[in-house]
């Protein structure tokens, strides 16, 4: 498990606890923060150690950069192939640890979430984006499908016929309507997202941690409670995928920029 200290850089990944408040940076932003195996696993790792920590109270996760999180990086994958059983395995158990984390989760979407990005945005309790922010489902542009829990996070925040669109068309979701269709708590100007994440921060780590930990868990249990279906179902199908030919096809494509000629 991850070492809990007061600022620590592992794998993509920086670590900086001050107040009660744990920031977590994913660090790769040559990679417009794209996440290896490597430091989604240690993402997951931080988040689940940080919920039995009781120096933390609050939870912030970001990027560094122009990029939140632009899913699974393509390249890494494809230079150090991985069981794809392991990658969904550990995919999973991120989100979950987002989920289930006894104190409130904050994310700080600076810029593109792509992929499990934004999964990893939306199973946050409190998601606040920057305007020039947007969300982009690209796995059907690939041949794949939505994976991270989006099947079931994206419908509870949106509804199934807006994420349908979302998860079909594979095409960008704009900031401004991720506020307005309710997928976000908030949008903000690009030079005011820090300081109201700031703000929110600070208010939720001065609160009654216990009386927030059951908030959380209510307000999941009553509209994420088949999240672990969907998990399940969503590894079957992706496990599927990734062995096929439209997501060699796909994949490659994107990695030529061109379009890909699935089968």
């Amino acid at each position: 498990m991850t070492e809990m200290t007061e600022g620590t850089a592992v794998e993509g990944l920086r670590s900086e606890l001050a107040d009660g408040i744990l920031r977590l940076t994913i660090n790769r932003p040559r990679r417009m923060n794209a996440l290896d195996l490597v430091t989604m696993d240690a993402l997951g790792e931080a988040v689940t150690a940080a919920g039995v920590d009781e120096r933390v109270r609050t939870i912030v996760l970001t990027g560094e950069g122009a990029a939140f999180c632009t899913g699974a990086d393509l390249a890494a994958a494809g230079a150090n192939p991985a069981d794809p059983n392991v990658v969904m395995d550990t995919a999973n158990s991120l989100i979950r640890a987002i989920v289930d984390s006894p104190v409130p989760v904050i994310a700080a979407v600076n810029g593109p979430a792509a992929g499990v990005g934004v999964s990893i945005a939306v199973a946050a309790d409190l998601t606040y984006a920057a305007e020039n922010a947007y969300f982009l489902l690209a796995f059907v542009n690939i041949g794949l499908m939505p994976d991270g829990g989006s099947s079931m996070l994206i419908p509870a925040a949106i509804g199934r016929a807006r994420a349908a669109e979302m998860a079909l068309l594979g095409e960008r979701l704009s900031a401004a309507d991720a506020d307005r269709f309710g997928l976000v708590a908030r949008t903000l100007p690009d030079g005011e997202l820090a300081a109201h994440v700031d703000v929110a921060a600070a208010r939720t780590a001065s609160g009654p941690r216990r009386a927030l930990a059951l908030t959380k868990k209510a307000l999941n249990n009553t509209t994420l409670s088949a999240l672990d279906d969907a998990l399940a179902f969503e590894k079957a199908g992706q496990v599927e995928l990734l062995a096929s030919a439209d997501f060699a096809e796909g994949a490659m494509a994107m990695l030529q920029k061109r379009r890909p000629d699935f089968t």
